[in-house]
């Protein structure tokens, strides 16, 4: 199911077939053309540079996580990863994200900007880190 939920959310802005958002008008791209103001890693993610994401975005995810924290804790995990996986897929097409290149990137801004909202989800969702419970793309 969660295969399906990534599936229609990345297929919407890019050709049929296409791994890769076509074009700087997508709204699925990477950070290239956004403006950063945190440093992250500059090591490469399987071949690719892990993403970059400004102060914004990452108190951005933080606000949209911490309210679902406590359904999270009555739904269980398999439920609790589906939200996680939806909102996750939100935030980074409302950011011209592409995650399935870098699904570590939601840990490292978690773990910078709300750790106790990290820490929370992924106690409830009994993972070991954000990204065991996002879908592999």
């Amino acid at each position: 199911m969660g295969a399906v939920a990534l599936t229609a959310a990345c297929g919407g802005n890019s050709s049929p077939g296409s791994t890769q958002p076509q074009g700087s008008s997508s709204s699925l791209t990477s950070t290239a053309g956004k403006p950063t103001t945190t440093g992250g890693p500059t090591t490469s993610v399987n071949g690719t540079t892990p993403l970059n994401v400004s102060d914004d975005a990452a108190k951005q995810l933080c606000d949209m996580l911490r309210p679902q924290l406590s359904d999270w804790r009555v739904q269980g995990p398999t439920l609790g990863k589906i939200s996680l996986n939806a909102t996750v897929i939100q935030w980074a097409a409302q950011n011209g994200l592409f995650l399935p290149n870098d699904r570590g990137v939601v840990d490292r801004v978690t773990a910078k900007s709300c750790s106790d909202v990290r820490d929370q989800a992924i106690s409830a969702l009994e993972i070991p880190n954000l990204a065991a419970g996002l879908v592999a793309g």
